[in-house]
């Protein structure tokens, strides 16, 4: 079947649409209908079925007679581990552990906080909890005590989960100390925490709160699998708020089982059996959806790594994964193929392994720049596709079908809207603009099943985030426009969309011809105050290792072509080289607290970042142009 009819079938009877796709999913009640409207704009789907998550995650998979096909492989060049858990293995784990939470009081509707490194025993405690009905907030490792608190004060756990310690290159982190700290910080206080002690690090229990992994389990009965209503949440992931207070994104438990089961096939391309490699965090969605879930309810193998793109212990760790787990598709952040050309710019790492397995790369997580595109295509001979969405979505708004019907590669388009997603380009009055014109992306209401349908206790913060600019649509926050075959095009956040004497332009557009030097290797733009224009572009370059041209002559070559290929209008005269950039855990830039630094502007250290050293570094470049206030 072609993408069109697809996409036409789901607008034309988009009930008939969700209600086959659920019956890809074993009910305990099957659902009477998808979407439930009586409360519209707060939408929910699949209400009155009974599911559970952990069954079809694991379960079905044995009881169909496939318990020993590996459902997780762990592969660690941290630490030189490498093990392979079936899904009848995986299906006992998790029965053990989830049997010795009840056993401690947990039940549906409970919340329990996890916090973990990228160890198989993190997506054991994530279906422990769906086991139960019980609801899991994964808070990423090594996030800062006070991060912590303000989430278990939010969320307010029956229990926290947590490893001793997570492990980085070089360094081990210390999860304990952090978790008391958070505890002690908090007003509500966890019953108990359940603590995966690591070896490389053994840390210390607190006597009546904390109890051992392995111990707590022993002699405890497996417990069964409890049936939730379909929109029961599953989890609560937190996600950056402007306000600083972060904002938890609910994920409903039927809906979740429906959409993510069918991206599997329709956007990944992939068979019950085949191996998926989402190389991402357990804390950011990514990890929830397809790291733990998404493989596992379609019957896939996942892999579990605990490593980096570069360093652990060089730019080739993808492709000796890929190559010696016969990962069919991999989904990997731009910025991490970006750290891997800049350290092998030829490739000559990946002609060490045999990639013959892999049929395609997925991108997503940022804007992904046509250079690091073409890159990977050209090392790889295989297909690379960006796609588009966001924690609150769970699942690609936009991508290229590759299951249903591979289409053409646009570069700097992430193809076209799924179904599920009705997707508009609005000008500031919520007008629809044309083809081609510049605007901010809105989605046109009921959102998809999968999606958030609300934010946890917080309706009215949920409605004026998302509702509210744009009556009847989802405001995604993002800026772009559509093409005239129906393409979409992701352009900037709308924050970073600037005003340069009166003109819109999109630093994103900047970004793609600053990245297309050959010299660069990654880059950014912001917007700066200015007195003359309102705003001005500011450039900032990290350069690909073994280049040793004098810099001045790279800036000149930069603001040359964003003169050429944007025009004069862009007024782009200000670049600067430096050796990072501030970034998430995930990847992503951290554009507005950059722009606020320009501007001298006050900020709050954003709890996320990689390393917060950078900021001082960024401040240094932006003196030597005269800014950084």
């Amino acid at each position: 079947m072609r993408y069109s009819e697809v996409y036409s079938g789901w607008k034309d009877d988009p009930e008939g649409f969700w209600m086959e796709a659920a019956k890809s999913i074993d009910w305990d009640k099957p659902p009477s209908k998808a979407l439930n409207d009586e409360d519209a704009p707060i939408y929910s789907w699949f209400d009155d079925g009974m599911v559970n998550t952990c069954y079809n995650a694991v379960d079905r998979h044995v009881d169909a007679g496939r318990g020993a096909q590996t459902a997780i492989i762990y592969d660690s060049p941290i630490t030189q581990t490498k093990h392979r858990i079936s899904y009848s293995e995986l299906r006992s784990r998790v029965a053990s552990l989830a049997g010795a939470l009840r056993a401690k009081g947990v039940e549906k509707g409970d919340r329990v906080i996890i916090y973990m490194p990228m160890v198989p025993e993190a997506l054991e405690a994530m279906l422990a909890c769906a086991r139960l009905g019980a609801v899991h907030s994964v808070v990423f490792g090594g996030f800062a005590a006070n991060e912590l608190a303000v989430r278990v004060d939010d969320c307010k756990p029956k229990a926290i989960i947590a490893a001793s310690c997570g492990l980085e290159p070089g360094r081990v982190v210390h999860y304990k100390p952090l978790l008391d700290g958070a505890i002690d910080l908090a007003e509500h206080k966890p019953d108990f925490c359940v603590i995966f002690q690591r070896e490389q690090e053994v840390a210390h229990l607190e006597e009546g709160r904390d109890v051992d992994w392995h111990a707590f389990q022993y002699g405890v009965e497996p417990a069964e699998c409890v049936p939730v209503e379909g929109s029961h949440p599953a989890y609560i992931l937190y996600t950056s708020g402007t306000t600083g207070a972060p904002k938890g994104v609910i994920r409903a438990t039927g809906g979740h089982l429906v959409a993510l089961n069918w991206t599997m096939k329709a956007i990944y391309n992939v068979d019950p059996g085949d191996v998926f490699w989402a190389a991402s965090d357990v804390g950011w969605v990514v990890g929830h959806s397809y790291i733990c879930y998404a493989p596992l309810i379609h019957g896939n193998t996942t892999v579990v790594f605990e490593g980096k793109p570069v360093g652990t212990p060089d730019a080739g760790t993808f492709w000796r994964v890929i190559s010696e787990h016969g990962v069919k598709s991999f989904f990997t952040a731009p910025t991490a193929i970006r750290a891997v050309k800049r350290q092998d710019p030829k490739g000559e790492f990946a002609a060490k392994y045999d990639l013959s397995c892999l049929k395609t790369l997925y991108l997503a997580g940022e804007r992904a720049d046509p250079d690091t595109i073409e890159w990977a295509q050209n090392l790889l001979n295989i297909p690379v596709i960006d796609h588009w969405w966001q924690t609150e979505t769970g699942f690609a708004i936009a991508a290229n079908p590759m299951g249903i019907e591979p289409l053409p590669v646009k570069i700097g388009s992430p193809s076209v809207p799924m179904p599920g997603y009705d997707v508009q380009i609005l000008d500031d009055a919520g007008h629809p603009l044309k083809p081609g014109e510049l605007g901010a992306i809105a989605v046109k209401l009921p959102l998809p099943p999968g999606t958030l349908p609300n934010l946890w206790n917080a309706q009215e913060r949920f409605v004026k985030s998302y509702l509210t600019t744009f009556p009847g649509y989802y405001e995604t926050g993002d800026a772009g426009m559509i093409d005239e075959d129906g393409y979409l095009y992701i352009m900037a956040r709308t924050d970073d969309v600037i005003n340069v004497a009166g003109h819109r332009l999109s630093t994103g557009a900047m970004e793609e011809v600053l990245a297309g030097h050959p010299d660069v290797a990654e880059c950014a733009v912001i917007g700066v105050s200015d007195q003359l224009k309102g705003q001005v572009p500011v450039g900032f370059l990290c350069l690909n290792a073994g280049v040793d041209r004098d810099q001045r002559d790279i800036v000149d070559e930069v603001v040359g072509l964003v003169r050429d290929r944007i025009g004069p209008v862009a007024a782009f005269k200000l670049a600067v080289v430096v050796d990072r950039l501030p970034k998430t855990r995930s990847g992503k830039i951290l554009r507005a607290t950059m722009v606020k630094i320009a501007d001298g502007d006050s900020y709050k250290m954003p709890a996320t970042i990689d390393d917060p050293a950078i900021l001082d570094e960024i401040k240094d470049a932006l003196r030597t142009i005269g800014y950084a206030g």
